[in-house]
């Protein structure tokens, strides 16, 4: 019973990352909205200066 316990003690950061759903639904919103907002940023300041 001992090994049952420290081996459920182990869980993986990276699983314990994946395992919530608020962290996931977090970056699933943040991470797209910061790339097109930056993608249009820097297409505005690409944009040629008119005369």
């Amino acid at each position: 019973m001992n090994e049952e316990a420290s081996d459920s003690a182990k869980v993986p950061w990276m699983q314990q990352l994946l395992d919530n759903p608020f962290l996931l639904l977090f970056l699933g919103v943040m991470i797209p909205m910061l790339l097109y907002t930056l993608w249009g940023v820097i297409d505005i300041l690409t944009i040629p200066v008119a005369k």
